[in-house]
């Protein structure tokens, strides 16, 4: 049985499990499992790679990051984030990878219009560093937001009027709004909002989070990361069949 999964903490609402078992049954993939390793340290991930038959897992919060001390190598995209999503184990080494850069550029091209030149980035985890990595792609400006101010990053207070009508592209990497806490929202001055914004939330449950909606009411787009969280899967599947 070939093993993979998540290891992340606090995950049983996981949306992994489920999507991998629908995609082993539709397209009849036998002799794969994917489970979720829910862990309260990230040590206990040597536990994780005890697993018999394992070839690879994802990575979520609060891992992302803390991840990298564990593996023997890294991908060009994962080394230049400082971030992983994704693992392989082959011919006994763990390599990291990233595809949430996938997923969110994927996701995110389609909806870029003219005006989409200047990003603000809220919140500073694991997730934003790939979302950053896509800006500086794709050649998109960006202003960091996060609740401590560094010589790359301002606070939250100091958001204005001024700051949100020069970057009407808005994503949300932070974990403020997901479920159960639905009616939490980053703490961003959304009466300026227009209909030239493009509002991205990494989240994906719930399916409209409180800043999606107050972007809806001010008339701008909005994005959810439900689409960035499948194609990111995609292509860690894709990774991991590289060896199977």
């Amino acid at each position: 049985m070939k093993q993979f999964g998540l290891i992340g903490r606090n995950i049983s609402y996981s949306f992994s499990k489920g999507y991998f078992a629908d995609k082993f049954k539709n397209e009849n993939i036998v002799g794969s499992a994917y489970d979720v390793f829910d862990l309260q340290q990230i040590q206990e991930v040597e536990k994780v790679f005890e697993i018999e038959g394992l070839k690879g897992f994802n990575v979520t919060i609060p891992y992302k990051q803390k991840i990298i001390s564990y593996l023997d190598n890294l991908s060009p995209e994962a080394k230049e984030i400082g971030a992983v999503n994704t693992v392989l184990i082959q011919d006994g080494k763990k390599i990291g990878h990233n595809t949430d850069c996938f997923g969110f550029e994927t996701s995110l091209q389609p909806l870029l219009k003219s005006n989409h030149t200047k990003a603000l980035v809220l919140g500073y985890g694991g997730a934003a560093k790939a979302i950053i990595y896509v800006l500086n792609k794709l050649g998109i400006e960006f202003q960091i937001v996060s609740r401590e101010k560094s010589y790359n990053r301002i606070t939250y207070d100091d958001l204005n009027e001024a700051i949100i009508k020069t970057h009407h592209l808005i994503i949300n990497c932070s974990p403020i709004g997901t479920f159960p806490n639905i009616t939490s929202a980053p703490n961003i001055p959304y009466e300026f909002l227009t209909s030239d914004h493009l509002l991205y939330d990494l989240i994906y449950n719930p399916e409209v989070t409180q800043f999606i909606q107050n972007g809806l009411d001010k008339g701008a787009t909005i994005k959810n990361g439900f689409e960035m969280l499948i194609q990111q899967a995609e292509k860690s599947w894709e990774i991991w069949n590289k060896v199977l």
